[in-house]
């Protein structure tokens, strides 16, 4: 009894800590995890504090960490370690001092329903951890029991304090029962008390949405907290008001995003196919989402038709087979489809100005799977329904995988491009399974297409239609023996026709007609095989390599070719087993890795920098596609994911292991020279990006060697490196630390280049942006460090709005709008927009003045748009004080121009193309150019 008392510390009766978890060092732990600059030291600050928290002296400490003189921090970490004794060594608390833990968690929960927010939420979780524990038997009514605690008027906290911190209790306690460590029997018992508990916490959700008077903040919550519940798997019935409730909400942009999540969760519960009648009810409802669709896709509202589609697309992929049974509803279900079909032809090329069509993909299989698993009778009804519907499909992907026009995609980035490639290569798999219900009349139409288009006079020529077609013929010639097809003749003769003007054309032609004799054709088609057919290779894996190999080693091919030809056997291998995978891999690249410490060995000159170069592209372009966890397959049936996940260390982890000395060695002798930097900066990229979590193991010492690469010469390679670190692992609470310190470190080195002046490295200052918008996206905690100087990243991105490179300017305004939603959850943030928010203003304005390119003018709206909606009180301030100056931003604007466009802006806080149309309209005024034809087609 004694340990226990001392385990439970405040809890229980004050015990004394042992010597080495004390306050003090708990305290001096987490000051060297934060600010030391040492990775060494802060990883042993980690593994201590990580002991601290497990050790019996936690409950004594961690009560002390939540003193309101501490700094959030370490209060966070005072209540972490309460959960994590909550949670883990729940056995060893005696059961007489489950009421006190109890009043002593509420009683700092009430106190952090004003005070930090993070701090808040853990709090939450600990209580809700301890409730799952206690529930049924010893606390039977804990849901009925917060929320009338909360709801308690003698509360020093005002009443909506009181409110979020019971909605933040009641969003984590399902998100915890999920992950809780709860034996099965118990988990059993637990979910059957949560299912009835639902009972006190919809009616309360339900009154305070519909409450007219209720907060945006607190509707906000609310709309979290369900999205939470339906998790639970809550019939489908109970929800019905809460839909119904969040239907309306979506109206609200403030509410918008919240609301398309806890619709989209509640639709798609595997329970709910059982409730048909309420999902006949739901389909009026996504219906009459239809005119709002329309008008988002008419003003570019990308963020509410991707919303609405995801609604339609729940309802109709995860509940068609329930839907078509009730044939007498037959027409509203159909009804749906076409509207997800319009969602499927959202105009705009993907991923550039749509990202809404690919949702909807999956959805056409799930269809026509059902249809085609019905009773003759009942699938030749829905066969005449549909098919009409399917032909039309197929003319919809066809449009959407056509390419832009050479110009435009000219200014798509390579990022954009490969999206584009793997869109079409999903067109392309859904045309390939359409061709399962359409049959051979598929075949026939797109031929017939094809003529019209290739012998029409009336038509102007487009080498997109006539290229799209030839890609969707292509695709099913892929799964079908087409030399039976009577259309092959036909389409061999028209081909000729085909006036060839363009590269891609060219290659879908080459790809259609086949033409082994040329390098690009084989090496492509090669690589398409690996691809597509991994998984039927393994037989022929040896000879492939050997050849391989062979060609490598030869150079028959020019270097592109070669790096293309890597990234087939990486496809390849992905196929095999971890011991053949490694035998491969061993003799693939041992004589390149002998090669490269031969040149590590010799002094720089020009014709060794390009056999390293060349050699580090191979082995990048190889990691490329070398996925034995096949995360490219999640996409999948899982009928093509034949393989188990390999357990143990990944092949490509364990030879970076391998050669990360050698690499270092390289480095250490080229870190002038950026080229050989980038390229083995590209190695790890293009690793992180295939492996994803596979590559933790190497996230330490690559942070590590990014850190000192950097400092000794900032390169911008090296912060799109840690971007990408930031992007996957900055989450991970394991990886925090080490690229935290990564963060600091390269925004440290990038201040202090920015004191020397910048403007001789718009690359560091484009890719340092583009690091501090992706750390803000993914991460805002590394805000929230001390050591950080936010006042002066801030004032660093308002220099780089003012570059005259384009793409730095546009990574700059991305900064900004990942910044200013922020201002609310991170203290550092606001503080520094409310000091220097009138500086960023003015630089706006001064740009869309005319001291920036028009085509940037959009980037600056986004940030005019972001201060409107996140800092409105100082925007309203700011501008009219910012325009007051004569001459400013123009001196061609009249004082009553300048009024009406303030007045314009801070209306309009909802409708982004708007605001956009608004910055045009304002910068040809201030650059003169209003009404000219200079501008007509601009």
């Amino acid at each position: 009894m004694e340990r226990r008392e001392e385990q439970l510390g405040a809890v229980g009766a004050g015990a004394a800590p042992a010597l080495d978890f004390t306050v003090e060092n708990v305290e001096k732990a987490l000051h060297q995890l934060y600010y030391d600059p040492n990775i060494e030291n802060k990883n042993l600050a980690q593994k201590w504090l990580m002991q601290a928290q497990v050790s019996p002296q936690a409950w004594h400490f961690s009560w002390q960490l939540l003193q309101p003189d501490k700094v959030p921090e370490i209060q966070y970490f005072g209540a972490s370690a309460l959960h994590i004794k909550i949670s883990r060594y729940w056995s060893d608390i005696p059961t007489d001092q489950y009421e006190s833990l109890k009043a002593q968690l509420f009683t700092q929960i009430t106190r952090f329903a004003s005070g930090s927010k993070i701090v808040l939420t853990r709090l939450c979780v600990a209580l809700a951890s301890l409730a799952l524990s206690m529930m049924p038997d010893a606390w039977p009514c804990a849901v009925a029991d917060m929320v009338r605690l909360f709801q308690a008027e003698d509360s020093p906290v005002d009443g909506q304090g009181r409110c979020l911190a019971l909605l933040e209790l009641l969003t984590v306690l399902p998100e915890e029962f999920q992950t809780s460590r709860l034996p099965q029997y118990r988990k059993g018992l637990v979910r059957a008390s949560l299912a009835v508990e639902c009972g006190a916490v919809f009616p309360l959700l339900e009154q305070l949405l519909q409450q007219p008077s209720s907060p945006s903040c607190v509707r906000q919550k609310v709309l979290k907290c369900f999205s939470s519940w339906v998790q639970l798997e809550v019939p489908l019935q109970d929800c019905e008001a809460l839909i119904q409730a969040a239907f309306t909400a979506l109206q609200d942009s403030e509410l918008f995003d919240s609301s398309v999540e806890a619709i989209v969760n509640a639709i798609s519960q595997p329970d709910a196919q059982r409730y048909v009648n309420t999902l006949l009810k739901l389909i009026p409802l996504v219906l009459g989402l239809q005119e709002q669709l329309r008008q988002a896709v008419q003003n570019g509202d990308m963020e509410t038709s991707h919303g609405i589609c995801r609604i339609a697309v729940a309802l109709g992929e995860n509940h068609s087979r329930a839907l078509l049974d009730q044939v007498e509803h037959w027409q509203s279900f159909l009804a749906l489809v076409n509207m997800i079909m319009f969602c499927t032809g959202i105009p705009g090329h993907y991923p550039v100005n749509e990202t809404t069509s690919s949702l909807t993909l999956t959805f056409w299989y799930t269809l026509q799977d059902d249809i085609l698993s019905f009773e003759a009778e009942k699938q030749a009804v829905y066969q005449q329904v549909y098919r009409p519907v399917y032909f039309q499909l197929v003319d919809v992907l066809l449009h959407k995988a056509q390419f832009p026009s050479d110009e435009e995609y000219g200014f798509w980035s390579s990022d954009e491009k490969e999206q584009f490639r793997i869109y079409r290569v999903d067109i392309s798999d859904t045309l390939m399974y359409v061709y399962e219900m359409l049959g051979s009349e598929l075949l026939s139409n797109l031929y017939d297409k094809l003529g019209r288009l290739l012998t029409s006079s009336e038509e102007p020529y487009s080498w997109q239609h006539t290229e799209a077609l030839l890609y969707g013929f292509q695709s099913i010639a892929e799964t079908i023996d087409v030399n039976y097809s009577d259309v092959v003749p036909g389409l061999i003769g028209l081909i000729p026709r085909i006036s060839i003007s363009n590269v891609q054309l060219a290659d879908t032609v080459m790809f259609t007609i086949g033409n082994p004799e040329l390098s690009v054709s084989s090496v492509s088609t090669l690589k398409k095989i690996c691809r597509e057919c991994k998984y039927d290779l393994p037989p022929y894996a040896a000879n492939i390599v050997a050849v391989s190999q062979d060609v490598l080693m030869k150079q028959i091919h020019k270097t592109s070719q070669c790096m293309w030809l890597m990234q087939a056997l990486g496809f390849l291998l992905s196929a095999l087993q971890v011991e053949e995978i490694l035998k491969n891999l061993h003799s693939l690249i041992s004589p390149y890795i002998q090669q490269l410490e031969k040149l590590a060995e010799e002094i720089p000159n020009p014709s060794n920098k390009l056999a390293i170069v060349h050699i580090l592209g191979l082995l990048s372009n190889l990691f490329t596609t070398l996925d034995v966890s096949h995360h490219e397959d999640d996409h999948e049936g899982p009928e093509l994911r034949k393989l188990p996940v390999p357990q143990g260390p990944n092949p490509v982890v364990v030879v970076l292991q391998q050669v990360f000395q050698l690499i270092q060695k390289v480095l250490s002798k080229w870190l002038n020279d950026a080229q050989v930097v980038e390229a083995v900066c590209a190695i790890f990229e293009k690793s992180v990006k295939t492996l994803l979590d596979d590559f933790a193991p190497m996230v330490p010492q690559l942070c590590e060697m990014l850190g000192r690469m950097y400092s000794t010469i900032p390169q911008a390679s090296a912060l799109d490196l840690t971007r990408q670190l930031v992007h996957i692992f900055a989450h991970e609470p394991a990886h925090f630390p080490p690229i935290e310190a990564l963060f600091l470190l390269v925004t440290s080195v990038t201040l202090t280049l920015f004191q020397q002046g910048p403007r001789d490295h718009p690359d560091i200052v484009d890719s340092f942006m583009q690091l501090l918008a992706q750390a803000l996206k993914r991460k805002p905690d590394l805000f929230l460090c001390e050591r950080l100087d936010v006042k002066a990243v801030f004032q660093c991105a308002v220099l780089a709005l003012k570059f005259p490179e384009a793409p730095t300017v546009k990574a700059s305004c991305g900064f900004f709008t990942e910044l200013l939603p922020r201002c609310g959850e991170v203290e550092s943030v606001g503080k520094v927009v409310q000091e220097d928010g009138r500086v960023l203003l003015i630089a706006v304005l001064e740009a869309i003045g005319g001291q920036a390119s028009r085509s940037l003018m959009d980037c600056f709206a986004d940030i005019l748009f972001a201060l409107n909606k996140h800092c409105f009180s100082l925007l309203s301030m700011w501008i009219k004080e910012a325009l007051q100056p004569p001459g400013f931003p123009s001196a061609r604007l009249s004082p009553e121009q300048k009024d009406t466009f303030s007045q314009q802006i801070l209306r309009e806080r909802v409708n982004k193309r708007r605001v956009k149309e608004m910055v045009k309209e304002f910068t040809l005024l201030c650059r003169g150019l209003h009404g000219t034809d200079y501008t007509a087609d601009y």
